[in-house]
């Protein structure tokens, strides 16, 4: 563990703003930064104007995300004028991605963490109250070890669990193997320690983080596959769900198929990318499948997992996109049926293959493809939401709905569909069974059933 600040009067009025982009590894890692502020004693304010300490955990995979996180840095460089003790941190993707080209362009912020350094807070913020001196640490090659770090999870039922690290997949418009490094797997022994602490604590959902999930293992002295692993959790008792994300279709293998379709407890929801439905973008995006291979998954998933959902990843202005692999790409999604999306316009990142490609899509042409492709996805699910009316679904309550009605609460399916119904506070963290009244393109509502 490492050592505390040594004298923690000063900080028990002290507090901690952090503002966390990109993903749910990403989530996961601010959480564990919350954990170490705790244990400092410092309070999550959720105001950056009250805060004595400002951490963005950034993320990169976007131009339009990167340009928010400089401009909001902008804006803390003048809250700094006015308040001289303010501590300003960058960690995450960007932060390993710019490292000492940060500081010279903003000598506000005080220290750097890399994306293996989230466990190392409490000893940045040790040194640099006793040194006042700036702080970069982003060395890339260091073993992933969250052993012993403090966490602080947004919720006590459903807990973001990483088993690995890092990707080796090097996609040509990428650039996460560049900032999170090659893949590291987390120790079996490790994982399964943690899964058990956490149902002992009362968490009924385990969600597994991984940029390519269905790799887990191969990195290991001793070579364990992911459905493996999954058979291992799912031996668990009083764990109710166990989800994960994402898994690459190049590496989804038959064999976990047949491990969800024989678990009680692995949620009968698969998130596979698909990028593209032209075979000659995907080759382009250096994705090592075809759109054959992907639908060949897709067909055994179905066959073989009953009521399973299947949601994709798709980036729509690939460099040399033609309306023809446009086309494509909806008629695979008019083939496929996904129960839902998320979409991306291609955003040009520097370091990666695809930004030195001829052929760039106008941003114009981006954006009507994106429109046209969200417009076929609605009246997909749509119409696979509405096969759901008048039946019953079991649903893990997470809350009350963000509309924050009264007595109106939100959960989701094993499918990993939003469904909000009236219910009282004490059904929060149970399943209960729903029946599906209404219904759009995102979101059940329905009944409780008694």
């Amino acid at each position: 563990m490492l050592n505390q600040f040594n004298n923690n009067s000063i900080n028990k009025k002290q507090k901690a703003y952090i503002r966390t982009y990109g993903c749910q590894m990403n989530v996961n890692d601010s959480e564990y930064l919350i954990g170490q502020l705790k244990h400092l004693n410092y309070t999550i304010t959720d105001d950056m104007l009250r805060a004595n300490l400002i951490i963005l955990n950034s993320c990169c995979v976007r131009k339009n995300v990167e340009q928010k996180i400089y401009s909001l840095i902008g804006r803390i460089k003048k809250i700094k004028i006015v308040k001289k003790d303010l501590l300003l941190g960058l960690c995450g993707c960007l932060a390993q991605k710019e490292k000492e080209d940060i500081f010279k362009r903003f000598p506000c912020v005080d220290f750097i963490l890399g994306t293996s350094q989230i466990s190392n807070l409490e000893s940045t913020i040790n040194m640099l109250k006793k040194s006042k001196k700036k702080i970069i640490d982003c060395e890339n090659k260091l073993k992933f070890n969250l052993k012993n770090t403090p966490i602080k999870r947004n919720n006590n039922i459903s807990a973001l669990v990483q088993i690995m690290r890092g990707c080796n997949n090097y996609c040509s418009y990428c650039i996460v193997p560049y900032t999170r490094g090659p893949e590291q797997s987390r120790g079996v022994s490790e994982i399964l320690n943690e899964a058990n602490n956490l149902v002992q604590n009362g968490y009924k959902e385990i969600f597994l983080l991984g940029q390519n999930v269905n790799s887990y293992g191969q990195d290991l002295t001793k070579s364990v596959r992911f459905s493996e692993l999954l058979k291992l959790l799912n031996d668990i008792n009083d764990i109710v769900r166990i989800r994960f994300i994402t898994s690459h279709p190049k590496d989804l293998s038959f064999d976990l198929i047949k491990t969800i379709k024989n678990s009680d407890k692995i949620c009968n929801h698969i998130h596979l990318p698909i990028q593209s439905g032209s075979d000659k973008i995907l080759k382009l995006m250096n994705r090592k499948y075809d759109t054959n291979h992907y639908k060949n998954i897709v067909n055994e998933i179905r066959d073989k997992v009953d009521n399973v959902s299947i949601t994709t990843d798709v980036m729509v202005g690939f460099p040399g996109e033609t309306d023809k692999d446009f086309s494509n790409t909806l008629n695979l999604f008019e083939e496929i049926k996904f129960d839902g999306m998320y979409s991306f316009i291609y955003s040009n990142r520097e370091t990666t293959v695809s930004s030195l490609m001829p052929n760039q899509i106008p941003l114009q042409t981006k954006k009507e493809r994106l429109w046209k492709l969200s417009n076929l996805q609605k009246v997909i699910s749509n119409k696979i939401n509405e096969k759901l009316k008048g039946k019953v679904v079991n649903v893990l309550v997470k809350g009350y709905s963000q509309k924050n009605i009264i007595n109106q609460l939100s959960g989701k399916t094993d499918t990993n569909k939003s469904v909000i119904f009236n219910g009282e506070k004490g059904l929060i963290g149970k399943i209960v069974k729903v029946r599906v009244i209404e219904s759009d393109a995102w979101t059940l509502f329905g009944e409780l059933v008694n």
